[in-house]
């Protein structure tokens, strides 16, 4: 006699039942800048929204889009195009343009003149990182888990038109026309798988080794390292982030990070907010007296200043302990180490996220 199939676990098929849209309950309106906003300003405008990339936006007929695309808002009462979005900026290409020109030194042995750097119109810089390449949209119908297969991939973010009709939504796409948008991230996910713990807690409880969610393959630079040369290392390579370790010498490259004694990590985000004069004097220190200042809270002003403590994990430790931190910390990477402090790894946002869908569709097929 043949044995019934059997039924895809309820609880299991309500977290893939959701869309899109269901991340969508506490958004705020979207942050932007003109394409004639200066890098400054920019950053004045991460810091205050306490946001990692802007969308930038200019006027229709003018520009083509990043990656080809063309997405427009347009008047909800006429349908009369109002503004293009012609790119992604994110702090990575802020670095990039701090860093990617060869004159770091002018001919008096000067430090690099940050103020005339960053005067600069921000449509200028649109793709010094492969992120900012492409710009993309998602359907507010798009399922969770095409969602979750797209940003395992790399993508970190994502514009939504709120007024979206189409039902059966699949994939990312490149041309779109609404009257408003809102930004979807890998962030906004895991703080949804995260409400959904109880549903998938089987999942959740494997430790990301078990898992397979580290990425061994990690390069860093060393506690020697200067500020100018990490921000460089992270250019050439299209980092956002990358460890510390101990070091006896002075590397202005990328070095193999596993087995090193982890000491402190270096992000984009740790220039947010950060005074021009001030990180100008800073460029040729050590980039781990840098970061230990910004956690400190001693280069700031007033209240924009944001601690970054040194979050990790261990190989055994749960997925669900591990995107509890990543969610409540903020963080878009958590270090693996072992017992005695030394690197083993990475995991990251998309690496979470890759993990769960998969750990999800096995279920579902089972």
């Amino acid at each position: 006699m043949q044995q019934p199939t059997a039924k895809k676990p309820d609880t299991i098929q309500a977290v893939v039942d959701k869309k899109v849209k269901d991340l969508m309950r506490d958004w705020r309106r979207l942050v932007e800048v003109p394409y004639t906003a200066s890098l400054a300003h920019t950053m004045n405008v991460l810091v205050a929204n306490c946001v990692v990339a802007v969308p930038v936006a200019a006027p229709p007929g003018h520009w083509i889009g990043a990656g080809g695309s063309m997405i427009m808002e347009a008047d909800k009462s006429t349908g009369v195009v109002r503004k293009h979005y012609i790119g992604m900026v994110t702090m990575l290409d802020i670095l990039a343009h701090i860093a990617g020109s060869e004159d770091a030194h002018d001919s008096s042995g000067d430090l690099l003149d940050l103020d005339r750097k960053m005067a600069v119109p921000i449509s200028s810089i649109i793709g010094h990182s492969v992120e900012g390449l492409s710009l993309w949209t998602l359907n507010p119908n798009t399922s969770i888990l095409d969602c979750m297969e797209i940003f395992s991939k790399g993508i970190h973010r994502a514009l939504v038109p709120v007024d979206g009709q189409v039902e059966e939504a699949v994939g990312v796409k490149l041309v779109e026309s609404a009257t408003s948008y809102m930004m979807v991230t890998q962030m906004d996910v895991l703080r949804f798988l995260r409400e959904r713990t109880p549903e998938i807690k089987a999942i959740l409880r494997q430790s990301v080794k078990e898992m397979e969610g580290i990425n061994e393959n990690v390069m860093a630079i060393t506690d020697q390292t200067k500020l100018i040369e990490a921000i460089k290392c992270m250019k050439s390579s299209f980092l956002n982030a990358v460890p510390i370790v101990g070091g006896d010498h002075l590397h202005t490259q990328l070095i193999t990070g596993r087995g090193r004694k982890l000491v402190g990590t270096f992000s984009a985000t740790d220039l947010r907010g950060c005074q021009l004069a001030t990180l100008q004097t800073w460029l040729h220190r050590s980039v781990l007296d840098f970061t230990d200042a910004v956690r400190n809270s001693l280069l700031f002003e007033g209240s924009v200043a944001v601690g970054r403590e040194l979050v990790t994990c261990r190989p055994e430790s749960s997925l669900e302990e591990v995107m509890e931190k990543v969610v409540s910390k903020h963080v878009h990477r958590i270090w693996v180490i072992d017992e005695h402090g030394l690197l083993l790894g990475v995991v990251s946002l998309s690496d979470m996220i890759r993990v769960v869908r998969h750990s999800l569709l096995s279920q579902l097929h089972t």
